[in-house]
């Protein structure tokens, strides 16, 4: 039999995978080729959500500690390329843990029931939904994710998880546009910050993250900012982790207010919660 030669952009995958993780499974999500081999866009995919993973690693391993079904709600699933892969990096090999995979795509969550019957994942739920209707059946989750959350998706996910009294949430915020379409047309003294267009977006963007950690801190949370991976790999690269302590916390309340009010502008679904 004569081997299948791999084209130069294709690459073996061993050494890019955490001990114990499933080949077969990575093939299934069209990670991998048929052959196990990676290429440029899969290398890319892989490597983001596995130094994803690594960065959830504390919560995941806190909450396996503190609970014995602990219950995980990744948000916007799409594919469910992350609940997937925590699954089986944590969960299965566990034989405990629950991940609730939310999208309202029903293609995708069908797809994606296939693959996890086929995976004997059966600990996954799949629930069609958009975020903000979404709601699990004991209104908890210990975990919430939402990975390349678009604009204002973020802040329902952020919702989502005080609904939900998570004790941790990871985001990663993309395409922010709300904030930058109200400063357009402010009369703030500081709006040559984001006179031009471009500046208004990365602005906007920049602020609607700050506004989002004290916002989160506001309600208890201790709030990490960092960046997901290398540019190379993904220009929407910021990373919000937040760990409950408390129930509020009034002194990042009042600093949420004082931004607010300087820019005269705040994401409109944080309002009133």
């Amino acid at each position: 039999m004569v081997k299948k030669q791999r084209t130069p952009q294709q690459t073996d995958v061993i050494g890019d995978l955490w001990p114990g993780q499933s080949v077969e499974l990575l093939k299934a999500l069209h990670i991998l080729t048929r052959d196990g081999a990676l290429n440029a866009d899969s290398r890319r995919k892989l490597k983001q959500v596995l130094h994803l993973a690594n960065l959830i690693r504390p919560a995941l391993v806190t909450s396996l500690a503190e609970r014995d079904q602990p219950m995980l709600a990744d948000l916007g699933a799409g594919k469910s390329y992350l609940g997937f892969v925590l699954y089986d990096l944590f969960f299965r090999k566990e034989g405990r843990g629950i991940v609730n995979a939310i999208e309202s795509r029903h293609d995708l969550i069908e797809t994606s029931k296939r693959i996890a019957s086929a995976s004997g994942f059966d600990r996954m739920r799949f629930v069609e939904s958009a975020i903000r209707d979404a709601s699990l059946p004991d209104r908890k989750a210990d975990i919430v994710t939402a990975l390349h959350a678009c604009d204002t998706a973020t802040d329902e996910a952020i919702l989502f998880a005080l609904r939900h009294d998570a004790k941790f949430i990871a985001l990663v915020p993309c395409c922010q546009a709300e904030i930058a379409a109200e400063l357009e047309s402010s009369k703030k003294p500081e709006r040559q910050l984001w006179r031009h267009p471009i500046q208004r977006r990365e602005f906007g963007a920049h602020l609607t993250n700050v506004l989002r950690g004290l916002f989160l801190e506001a309600h208890g949370y201790k709030v990490r900012v960092t960046e997901l991976t290398g540019l190379e790999h993904s220009l929407k690269n910021e990373f919000i982790f937040a760990e409950r302590h408390q129930r509020a916390n009034t002194a990042a309340k009042a600093e949420y207010d004082r931004l607010v009010a300087q820019f005269g502008v705040q994401p409109r679904l944080l309002i009133a919660a």
